[in-house]
């Protein structure tokens, strides 16, 4: 009895650290927007363009030869360092200027929800001035301007992706969900939530917007397997893969969205776990793994945090069409387009110096000009994918 209330003190004083914690960063980052805001009021108010200074980052750069023979030329590319920095003025020119009224707006807004400890949806901020954003790609951008000013993250300034929610307007965490999935052999607190995946490991569970709300994970798995569609995930539910294999599934269902992103950062960094991830033999497929591991040029300046550099390409490869005997008709030629795609993959720097193999992979894919889907292995029998395919290749460690 004394220790399980040992515990639950225990529990409420990270509770309160993170509390803390959380409190003085949102109090630090409404200082710099104040000062800010401050500084751009004060330049206009004397006659002056007040010019604001934005850090450039680029996590990979199309600067190598897709020739197999060629070696990378030198780039200024870093997960962690910016590359160039963008000047834009108020006064000079229209571009700028309207530029920065977004900016400025869109700060507005952040300030609000730091101030009342709330969040919101950059689709939220859309809505709030469509005709002069116009579109919502304005209002990304100038999120990620202001987090690259502010030098935070995304999760820092309390605006998430387009998750669904229960309702629009500003809204507290225990009321969005995600629409990523996970199963399998672990449990955790969400706040005041309880997921619980471990009870029924072949169920599925939305995955957690915010990792700063997870307390008292607990895991018995022996890997993490992530698949880039959820008809895949389903088709492992449905054949009790968890259960038979002892893991943990997730699945981002296509590209990954921040929150999928950063769960399996942290999944991987607080139980130690291998991850592998299997996708389409195509080049989107490939795209999808590519901003697990390496992180995605959009978010390049956040890439630190977001990106998953231990993780492993189990499949499916070019390779696996003829080794598994699959039928012809499950095989698709490349589109001009997916050649497109695949020949400026080819050229990104980071696979000259980190994953030659994946590279080399993806030659194949390119000289052979053949594509299939993750479902063509049910060819052979419809539960071959889950109790042959991947657990072989973990066990025989078949992966790059």
């Amino acid at each position: 009895m004394a220790g399980r209330e040992k515990r639950r003190a225990t529990a409420l004083d990270d509770d309160e650290r993170r509390g803390r914690r959380r409190q003085e960063e949102a109090a630090l980052l409404l200082h710099k927007i104040k000062g800010l805001v401050g500084w751009v009021v004060a330049e206009v108010a004397a006659g002056r363009s007040p010019s604001v200074a934005l850090h450039r980052y680029q996590n990979y750069c199309a600067s190598a030869s897709t020739s197999a023979a060629a070696s990378p030329s030198t780039c200024a590319c870093s997960y962690d360092a910016p590359v160039c920095t963008e000047i834009l003025s108020l006064l000079r020119k229209e571009f700028h200027a309207s530029r920065l009224n977004v900016l400025l707006r869109v700060l507005l807004v952040v300030q609000q929800l730091l101030q009342e400890n709330k969040h919101c949806s950059k689709r939220d901020i859309y809505y709030m001035y469509p005709s002069i954003f116009v579109e919502q790609a304005v209002v990304d951008r100038a999120i990620n301007d202001i987090c690259v000013l502010l030098k935070c993250s995304r999760h820092n300034v309390n605006v998430v992706c387009s998750c669904g929610k229960r309702h629009l307007s500003c809204f507290t965490y225990q009321y969005l969900y995600c629409s990523s999935l996970v199963m399998g052999w672990i449990r955790f607190m969400e706040g005041e939530k309880k997921v619980y995946c471990i009870t029924n490991v072949n169920a599925a569970f939305s995955i957690p917007v915010s990792i700063e709300a997870i307390k008292d994970i607990v895991s018995v798995a022996r890997y993490i397997l992530v698949v880039e569609k959820e008809t895949v995930f389903q088709r492992l539910a449905n054949d009790k893969f968890c259960e038979r294999n002892r893991c943990i599934v997730i699945t981002g269902r296509g590209y990954p969205d921040i929150p999928t992103r950063r769960f399996l950062r942290y999944l991987v960094e607080q139980l130690r776990l291998p991850a592998y991830c299997l996708v389409d033999s195509d080049p989107y497929g490939f795209d999808i793994l590519a901003t697990y591991k390496f992180g995605s040029m959009q978010l390049a300046y956040d890439a630190n945090v977001l990106r998953v550099p231990e993780i492993r390409w189990l499949g499916v490869f070019t390779s696996d069409f003829e080794e598994y005997c699959l039928p012809d008709c499950c095989l698709l030629h490349l589109s001009s387009e997916d050649r497109r795609k695949l020949e400026g993959i080819l050229t990104r720097c980071y696979l000259h110096r980190e994953a030659p193999e994946w590279r080399s992979e993806l030659e194949a894919m390119l000289e052979k000009g053949v594509k299939f889907e993750i479902e063509a292995l049910s060819a052979n029998s419809i539960s071959f994918l889950s109790q042959e395919y991947i657990p072989q290749k973990i066990k025989q460690g078949r992966h790059i």
